[in-house]
Protein backbone atom coordinates (compact mmCIF):
# COMPACT_ATOMS: atom_id res chain seq x y z
CA UNK A 1 0.00 0.00 0.00
CA UNK A 2 1.41 3.44 -0.96
CA UNK A 3 2.01 6.03 1.73
CA UNK A 4 0.58 9.54 1.67
CA UNK A 5 3.91 11.04 0.62
CA UNK A 6 4.21 8.64 -2.33
CA UNK A 7 0.66 9.45 -3.44
CA UNK A 8 1.33 13.18 -3.35
CA UNK A 9 4.52 12.61 -5.34
CA UNK A 10 2.62 10.70 -8.00
CA UNK A 11 -0.08 13.37 -8.12
CA UNK A 12 2.54 16.08 -8.57
CA UNK A 13 4.17 14.09 -11.35
CA UNK A 14 0.86 13.79 -13.15
CA UNK A 15 0.65 17.59 -13.40
CA UNK A 16 4.08 17.91 -15.05
CA UNK A 17 3.78 18.71 -18.75
CA UNK A 18 6.46 17.76 -21.25
CA UNK A 19 7.29 19.31 -24.59
CA UNK A 20 7.21 15.84 -26.17
CA UNK A 21 5.30 13.50 -23.83
CA UNK A 22 6.17 10.45 -25.94
CA UNK A 23 9.91 10.93 -25.33
CA UNK A 24 11.78 10.05 -22.14
CA UNK A 25 14.32 12.79 -22.96
CA UNK A 26 11.76 15.58 -23.35
CA UNK A 27 12.17 18.98 -21.73
CA UNK A 28 9.63 20.04 -19.12
CA UNK A 29 7.04 22.48 -20.41
CA UNK A 30 6.56 25.77 -18.57
CA UNK A 31 3.27 25.79 -16.71
CA UNK A 32 1.12 28.93 -17.11
CA UNK A 33 -2.54 29.45 -16.36
CA UNK A 34 -4.78 30.52 -19.23
CA UNK A 35 -4.84 34.20 -18.22
CA UNK A 36 -1.06 34.45 -17.91
CA UNK A 37 -0.53 32.77 -21.30
CA UNK A 38 -3.02 35.12 -22.94
CA UNK A 39 -1.35 38.23 -21.47
CA UNK A 40 2.19 37.13 -22.38
CA UNK A 41 1.21 36.11 -25.91
CA UNK A 42 -0.70 39.39 -26.41
CA UNK A 43 2.29 41.50 -25.38
CA UNK A 44 4.78 39.57 -27.49
CA UNK A 45 2.49 39.46 -30.53
CA UNK A 46 1.94 43.22 -30.21
CA UNK A 47 5.70 43.85 -30.05
CA UNK A 48 6.27 41.64 -33.09
CA UNK A 49 3.55 43.36 -35.14
CA UNK A 50 4.83 46.85 -34.24
CA UNK A 51 8.35 45.76 -35.20
CA UNK A 52 7.23 44.45 -38.59
CA UNK A 53 4.85 47.28 -39.49
CA UNK A 54 6.97 50.13 -38.09
CA UNK A 55 10.14 49.12 -39.87
CA UNK A 56 8.18 48.39 -43.06
CA UNK A 57 6.99 52.00 -43.03
CA UNK A 58 10.59 53.23 -42.67
CA UNK A 59 11.76 51.09 -45.60
CA UNK A 60 8.83 51.98 -47.87
CA UNK A 61 9.11 55.70 -47.05
CA UNK A 62 12.82 56.03 -47.76
CA UNK A 63 12.70 53.80 -50.83
CA UNK A 64 9.66 55.55 -52.37
CA UNK A 65 10.15 59.27 -51.71
CA UNK A 66 13.04 60.75 -53.67
CA UNK A 67 13.60 63.54 -51.16
CA UNK A 68 14.58 60.95 -48.56
CA UNK A 69 17.32 59.44 -50.75
CA UNK A 70 20.19 60.73 -48.61
CA UNK A 71 23.29 58.83 -47.41
CA UNK A 72 22.08 58.87 -43.80
CA UNK A 73 18.66 57.53 -44.75
CA UNK A 74 20.22 54.74 -46.81
CA UNK A 75 21.87 53.53 -43.60
CA UNK A 76 18.63 54.05 -41.63
CA UNK A 77 16.70 52.03 -44.23
CA UNK A 78 19.24 49.21 -44.08
CA UNK A 79 19.01 49.18 -40.28
CA UNK A 80 15.21 49.05 -40.57
CA UNK A 81 15.63 46.02 -42.86
CA UNK A 82 17.65 44.34 -40.10
CA UNK A 83 14.86 45.02 -37.60
CA UNK A 84 12.16 43.90 -40.05
CA UNK A 85 13.87 40.57 -40.72
CA UNK A 86 14.32 40.04 -37.00
CA UNK A 87 10.57 40.55 -36.55
CA UNK A 88 9.78 38.11 -39.35
CA UNK A 89 12.27 35.31 -38.77
CA UNK A 90 13.29 35.36 -35.09
CA UNK A 91 10.64 36.93 -32.86
CA UNK A 92 7.64 34.67 -33.73
CA UNK A 93 9.55 31.46 -32.94
CA UNK A 94 11.21 32.91 -29.87
CA UNK A 95 7.74 33.90 -28.66
CA UNK A 96 6.58 30.26 -28.61
CA UNK A 97 9.79 29.17 -26.88
CA UNK A 98 9.42 31.88 -24.25
CA UNK A 99 5.81 31.05 -23.35
CA UNK A 100 6.02 27.23 -23.49
CA UNK A 101 9.70 26.74 -22.76
CA UNK A 102 9.78 24.33 -25.70
CA UNK A 103 11.32 24.31 -29.17
CA UNK A 104 8.94 22.59 -31.58
CA UNK A 105 10.70 23.45 -34.84
CA UNK A 106 13.51 20.91 -35.04
CA UNK A 107 17.26 20.91 -34.53
CA UNK A 108 18.09 22.15 -38.02
CA UNK A 109 15.90 25.23 -37.72
CA UNK A 110 17.27 25.81 -34.22
CA UNK A 111 20.69 26.25 -35.83
CA UNK A 112 19.36 28.72 -38.41
CA UNK A 113 17.24 30.57 -35.84
CA UNK A 114 20.31 31.06 -33.63
CA UNK A 115 22.40 32.09 -36.63
CA UNK A 116 19.83 34.69 -37.73
CA UNK A 117 19.69 35.97 -34.15
CA UNK A 118 23.46 36.50 -34.13
CA UNK A 119 23.39 37.88 -37.68
CA UNK A 120 20.84 40.61 -36.95
CA UNK A 121 22.56 41.45 -33.66
CA UNK A 122 25.85 42.03 -35.44
CA UNK A 123 24.17 43.89 -38.30
CA UNK A 124 22.52 46.31 -35.86
CA UNK A 125 25.84 47.06 -34.20
CA UNK A 126 27.73 47.62 -37.46
CA UNK A 127 24.93 49.78 -38.88
CA UNK A 128 24.88 51.97 -35.76
CA UNK A 129 28.64 52.46 -36.03
CA UNK A 130 28.21 53.43 -39.70
CA UNK A 131 25.44 55.89 -38.81
CA UNK A 132 27.58 57.41 -36.05
CA UNK A 133 30.48 57.79 -38.51
CA UNK A 134 28.14 59.39 -41.06
CA UNK A 135 26.82 61.92 -38.54
CA UNK A 136 30.35 62.62 -37.34
CA UNK A 137 31.41 63.55 -40.87
CA UNK A 138 28.26 65.65 -41.46
CA UNK A 139 28.64 67.73 -38.30
CA UNK A 140 32.40 67.90 -37.82
CA UNK A 141 33.37 68.24 -41.50
CA UNK A 142 30.30 69.83 -43.18
CA UNK A 143 32.23 71.20 -46.16
CA UNK A 144 33.80 67.85 -47.04
CA UNK A 145 30.75 65.72 -46.16
CA UNK A 146 28.98 65.89 -49.60
CA UNK A 147 32.12 64.62 -51.36
CA UNK A 148 33.11 62.06 -48.71
CA UNK A 149 29.76 60.46 -47.89
CA UNK A 150 27.84 59.96 -51.14
CA UNK A 151 24.99 57.56 -51.87
CA UNK A 152 27.39 54.88 -53.25
CA UNK A 153 29.60 55.25 -50.17
CA UNK A 154 26.58 54.89 -47.87
CA UNK A 155 25.50 51.82 -49.82
CA UNK A 156 28.99 50.37 -49.44
CA UNK A 157 28.91 51.03 -45.68
CA UNK A 158 25.55 49.23 -45.42
CA UNK A 159 26.81 46.28 -47.49
CA UNK A 160 29.96 46.06 -45.38
CA UNK A 161 27.82 46.01 -42.23
CA UNK A 162 25.86 43.03 -43.56
CA UNK A 163 29.04 41.19 -44.64
CA UNK A 164 30.77 41.64 -41.28
CA UNK A 165 27.58 40.59 -39.45
CA UNK A 166 27.34 37.43 -41.59
CA UNK A 167 30.94 36.51 -40.83
CA UNK A 168 30.35 37.16 -37.13
CA UNK A 169 27.18 35.04 -37.00
CA UNK A 170 28.39 31.98 -38.91
CA UNK A 171 31.80 31.97 -37.25
CA UNK A 172 30.30 32.28 -33.75
CA UNK A 173 27.61 29.61 -34.18
CA UNK A 174 29.78 27.35 -36.34
CA UNK A 175 32.81 27.41 -34.05
CA UNK A 176 30.75 26.76 -30.93
CA UNK A 177 28.88 23.94 -32.63
CA UNK A 178 32.22 22.18 -33.18
CA UNK A 179 33.78 23.00 -29.81
CA UNK A 180 33.61 20.68 -26.83
CA UNK A 181 32.13 22.96 -24.17
CA UNK A 182 32.14 20.13 -21.65
CA UNK A 183 29.84 17.68 -19.94
CA UNK A 184 27.65 20.55 -18.76
CA UNK A 185 25.79 20.69 -22.09
CA UNK A 186 24.76 17.05 -21.67
CA UNK A 187 23.28 17.76 -18.25
CA UNK A 188 21.14 20.71 -19.37
CA UNK A 189 20.21 19.68 -22.90
CA UNK A 190 16.96 17.84 -23.55
CA UNK A 191 14.58 17.03 -26.41
CA UNK A 192 12.61 20.19 -27.19
CA UNK A 193 15.33 22.66 -26.27
CA UNK A 194 17.12 25.09 -28.58
CA UNK A 195 20.27 25.71 -26.60
CA UNK A 196 23.31 27.62 -27.82
CA UNK A 197 26.17 27.46 -25.35
CA UNK A 198 29.19 29.66 -25.99
CA UNK A 199 32.68 28.96 -24.73
CA UNK A 200 34.30 31.33 -22.26
CA UNK A 201 36.87 32.48 -24.79
CA UNK A 202 34.29 33.18 -27.48
CA UNK A 203 31.97 34.95 -25.03
CA UNK A 204 34.77 37.21 -23.83
CA UNK A 205 35.93 38.04 -27.35
CA UNK A 206 32.39 38.64 -28.66
CA UNK A 207 31.43 40.85 -25.71
CA UNK A 208 34.60 42.88 -26.11
CA UNK A 209 34.65 43.18 -29.91
CA UNK A 210 30.92 43.39 -30.62
CA UNK A 211 29.63 45.36 -27.64
CA UNK A 212 32.20 47.12 -25.46
CA UNK A 213 34.40 48.44 -28.31
CA UNK A 214 31.45 49.52 -30.55
CA UNK A 215 29.71 51.23 -27.62
CA UNK A 216 32.89 53.13 -26.73
CA UNK A 217 33.38 54.14 -30.37
CA UNK A 218 29.76 55.34 -30.72
CA UNK A 219 29.83 57.26 -27.43
CA UNK A 220 33.12 58.88 -28.44
CA UNK A 221 31.80 59.92 -31.86
CA UNK A 222 28.53 61.32 -30.52
CA UNK A 223 30.31 63.20 -27.73
CA UNK A 224 32.48 64.91 -30.34
CA UNK A 225 29.41 65.54 -32.52
CA UNK A 226 27.54 67.40 -29.78
CA UNK A 227 30.64 69.36 -28.72
CA UNK A 228 31.26 70.49 -32.31
CA UNK A 229 27.54 71.27 -32.80
CA UNK A 230 27.51 73.54 -29.76
CA UNK A 231 30.69 75.27 -30.93
CA UNK A 232 29.18 75.83 -34.40
CA UNK A 233 25.99 77.23 -32.87
CA UNK A 234 27.92 79.71 -30.72
CA UNK A 235 30.06 80.76 -33.67
CA UNK A 236 27.00 81.37 -35.84
CA UNK A 237 25.32 83.50 -33.16
CA UNK A 238 28.41 85.68 -32.92
CA UNK A 239 28.63 85.92 -36.72
CA UNK A 240 24.95 86.89 -37.05
CA UNK A 241 25.41 89.78 -34.66
CA UNK A 242 28.33 91.19 -36.64
CA UNK A 243 27.02 90.66 -40.19
CA UNK A 244 24.49 92.43 -42.32
CA UNK A 245 23.87 89.35 -44.48
CA UNK A 246 21.18 87.96 -42.20
CA UNK A 247 19.73 85.64 -44.86
CA UNK A 248 22.98 83.74 -45.39
CA UNK A 249 23.59 83.44 -41.65
CA UNK A 250 20.03 82.20 -41.10
CA UNK A 251 20.44 79.47 -43.73
CA UNK A 252 23.68 78.32 -42.13
CA UNK A 253 22.04 78.36 -38.71
CA UNK A 254 19.11 76.26 -39.96
CA UNK A 255 21.53 73.80 -41.55
CA UNK A 256 23.45 73.39 -38.29
CA UNK A 257 20.21 72.95 -36.31
CA UNK A 258 19.03 70.31 -38.79
CA UNK A 259 22.28 68.35 -38.53
CA UNK A 260 22.28 68.64 -34.73
CA UNK A 261 18.69 67.41 -34.50
CA UNK A 262 19.46 64.46 -36.79
CA UNK A 263 22.50 63.61 -34.69
CA UNK A 264 20.41 63.88 -31.51
CA UNK A 265 17.72 61.56 -32.89
CA UNK A 266 20.21 58.95 -34.01
CA UNK A 267 22.04 59.38 -30.70
CA UNK A 268 18.80 58.37 -28.97
CA UNK A 269 18.67 55.30 -31.23
CA UNK A 270 22.20 54.41 -30.09
CA UNK A 271 21.24 55.04 -26.45
CA UNK A 272 18.21 52.76 -26.78
CA UNK A 273 20.44 50.07 -28.27
CA UNK A 274 22.86 50.26 -25.35
CA UNK A 275 20.05 50.18 -22.76
CA UNK A 276 18.40 47.17 -24.41
CA UNK A 277 21.54 45.14 -25.03
CA UNK A 278 23.67 45.82 -21.95
CA UNK A 279 21.71 43.55 -19.52
CA UNK A 280 21.82 40.71 -22.06
CA UNK A 281 25.56 40.90 -22.65
CA UNK A 282 26.35 41.21 -18.93
CA UNK A 283 24.23 38.20 -17.94
CA UNK A 284 25.45 36.15 -20.93
CA UNK A 285 29.05 36.75 -19.93
CA UNK A 286 28.31 35.86 -16.29
CA UNK A 287 26.42 32.71 -17.31
CA UNK A 288 29.25 31.54 -19.55
CA UNK A 289 31.73 31.52 -16.68
CA UNK A 290 29.30 30.29 -14.01
CA UNK A 291 27.45 27.61 -16.06
CA UNK A 292 24.10 29.38 -16.34
CA UNK A 293 23.56 30.55 -12.77
CA UNK A 294 21.03 33.12 -14.02
CA UNK A 295 17.75 31.23 -13.92
CA UNK A 296 14.05 31.97 -13.94
CA UNK A 297 12.51 34.73 -16.01
CA UNK A 298 15.56 37.01 -16.25
CA UNK A 299 17.32 35.35 -19.24
CA UNK A 300 14.14 35.40 -21.34
CA UNK A 301 13.34 38.95 -20.20
CA UNK A 302 16.77 40.24 -21.19
CA UNK A 303 16.61 38.30 -24.47
CA UNK A 304 13.29 39.91 -25.37
CA UNK A 305 14.64 43.30 -24.32
CA UNK A 306 17.14 42.98 -27.16
CA UNK A 307 14.29 42.23 -29.56
CA UNK A 308 12.31 45.21 -28.25
CA UNK A 309 15.16 47.42 -29.42
CA UNK A 310 14.01 46.68 -32.99
CA UNK A 311 10.50 47.70 -31.94
CA UNK A 312 11.70 50.99 -30.46
CA UNK A 313 13.63 52.26 -33.48
CA UNK A 314 10.59 53.15 -35.69
CA UNK A 315 8.84 54.60 -32.60
CA UNK A 316 11.84 56.90 -32.08
CA UNK A 317 11.70 57.93 -35.75
CA UNK A 318 7.99 58.68 -35.35
CA UNK A 319 8.58 60.88 -32.32
CA UNK A 320 11.50 62.89 -33.71
CA UNK A 321 11.24 62.74 -37.51
CA UNK A 322 8.38 64.76 -39.07
CA UNK A 323 8.95 62.97 -42.40
CA UNK A 324 8.14 59.63 -40.78
CA UNK A 325 4.77 60.89 -39.55
CA UNK A 326 3.95 62.43 -42.93
CA UNK A 327 4.93 59.36 -44.93
CA UNK A 328 2.98 57.16 -42.52
CA UNK A 329 -0.10 59.29 -43.24
CA UNK A 330 0.48 59.02 -46.99
CA UNK A 331 0.85 55.24 -46.75
CA UNK A 332 -2.20 54.70 -44.52
CA UNK A 333 -4.40 56.93 -46.72
CA UNK A 334 -3.04 55.15 -49.85
CA UNK A 335 -1.93 58.49 -51.33
CA UNK A 336 1.43 56.86 -51.89
CA UNK A 337 -0.10 55.21 -54.98
CA UNK A 338 -1.02 58.57 -56.54
CA UNK A 339 0.83 59.61 -59.73
CA UNK A 340 4.18 61.32 -59.03
CA UNK A 341 3.78 60.65 -55.29
CA UNK A 342 7.50 59.93 -55.07
CA UNK A 343 8.16 63.64 -55.76
CA UNK A 344 6.08 64.83 -52.78
CA UNK A 345 8.03 66.98 -50.35
CA UNK A 346 7.82 65.17 -47.04
CA UNK A 347 10.26 67.27 -45.01
CA UNK A 348 11.98 70.63 -44.91
CA UNK A 349 15.67 70.18 -45.65
CA UNK A 350 16.51 73.85 -45.96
Amino acid sequence: MLGASNLSLLDAKDFIEYCYPESNLSCVKISHNVAARAVIYSLLVFATIVTILGNSVVIISIAHFKQLHTPTNILVMSLALVDLLLGLTVMPFSMVRTVDGCWYFGEEFCYWHSTFDFLFTGASIFHLISIAADRHQAVCYPLHYPSRITLPVAGLMAALSWILATVYAFSSIGLNAKMNIGEYIVSVNCFGNCLVLISEACASICTCLFFIVPVCVMIGLYTQIFLVSDRHARTIEVTKKGRSDITSSTKISQKVKHEKKAAKTLGIVVGAFNACWMPYYITSLIDTFSHNTTTGILPELFNWLTYINSTLNPIIYGLFYPWFRKTLYLIVTLKIFAPNSSDIKVCNLK
